[in-house]
């Protein structure tokens, strides 16, 4: 029975990493994997999943606008497992469209993305993932004090958290750093 997975966490918990092995297991076993991500998200370029380790591998990009169900049902050959980078930026829609991606052809979704934004909100496709998902688990990485980090500051260019803006800005560590509840509160005065 074919699941719709998400897995979660901060920014720099090593998703993309998870991602990009798993893929790789079910090909190095001769079954065929089709790879997602997120079109506005081009830093490692487009169509392209990268982890900071420095392993990557090709993908199709999907906006808001894409039809998930429809390009599945169309990809030949039949993949074994779907991978979705960056399901974050998926639509609701989208969401209920890979469910049915598990649901009515029977093949797996393992979604990976972040759970919140740097103000502590959910982003649209995360809710829906953990409204929807037969499975969810947590990638963890830790705060700089050694606890588990479940949230991320946004950084100007002096290095100090933002508090408003908008919900999606493309950023690495330059930009982003995952922290603690405790350090989070701290560092956005909440």
């Amino acid at each position: 029975m074919a699941k719709l997975y998400f897995n979660y966490s901060t920014m720099n918990a090593g998703k993309s990493t998870l991602l990009l092995q798993a893929s790789y297991n079910y090909r190095e076993r001769g079954m065929e994997t089709l790879l997602l991500t997120a079109a506005l998200d081009d830093r490692a370029g487009k169509g392209r999943i990268a982890s900071r380790i420095g392993i990557a591998d090709e993908a199709l990009s999907f906006d808001s606008a894409s039809d998930l169900l429809t390009l599945v049902a169309q990809t030949a050959p039949r993949p074994a497992c779907v991978f979705v980078d960056e399901a974050q930026f998926l639509t609701a829609d989208q969401v209920w469209q890979l469910a049915r991606v598990a649901d009515d052809l029977g093949i797996p979704v393992m979604c990976y993305g972040l759970r919140v934004d740097f103000r502590g909100m959910l982003f649209p496709g995360s809710a829906a993932l953990l409204a929807l998902a037969d499975d969810m688990r947590e990638v963890r990485t830790i705060c700089h004090c050694g606890k588990k980090a479940t949230m991320v500051i946004r950084r100007n260019e002096a290095g100090q958290a933002i508090t408003e803006g908008a919900q999606v800005q493309v950023g690495g560590n330059e930009t982003y750093v995952s922290l603690c509840r405790k350090h989070w509160r701290e560092a956005t005065g909440n």
